[in-house]
């Protein structure tokens, strides 16, 4: 668990906001919207969760130097209108970025969703 705690902390860039026992912690992602991590294993087919970055290819290299993660593919459509791509944490559970293409998308959704929880 601890090495799992390390590992997640790295990710996300902070400490877990909330340790309620030995062998759980968890990070407030948004307003309402938590990470837990437990010790045990991966459920079978869970995930990704998906993490929205300003450029995922400096957040790809990051995480590739710095939690040593197996390089993945960046993949674009043109009917989609974000950039993605996946990778696993050491213990199985599937990760995703993604990257907004689109500026004026990114005004957009960072605006509605500061405008709900101003609310």
């Amino acid at each position: 668990m601890d090495k799992g705690q390390r590992w997640y902390e790295t990710l996300l860039c902070k400490k877990p906001d909330f340790v309620p026992h030995e062998g759980f912690a968890e990070w407030e992602l948004l307003p309402c919207c938590w990470l837990q991590v437990a010790e045990g294993e991966p459920a079978a087919g869970s995930g990704p969760l998906r993490l929205g970055v300003e450029d995922i290819e400096a957040e790809k290299t990051r995480l590739l130097s710095s939690l040593g993660i197996e390089d993945f593919p960046v993949h674009s459509r043109s009917e989609v209108p974000v950039k993605w791509g996946t990778f696993d944490d050491p213990w199985g559970n599937r990760i995703g970025l993604f990257q907004y293409i689109d500026q004026e998308e990114i005004q957009k959704r960072i605006v509605s969703r500061v405008r709900r929880h101003i609310q």
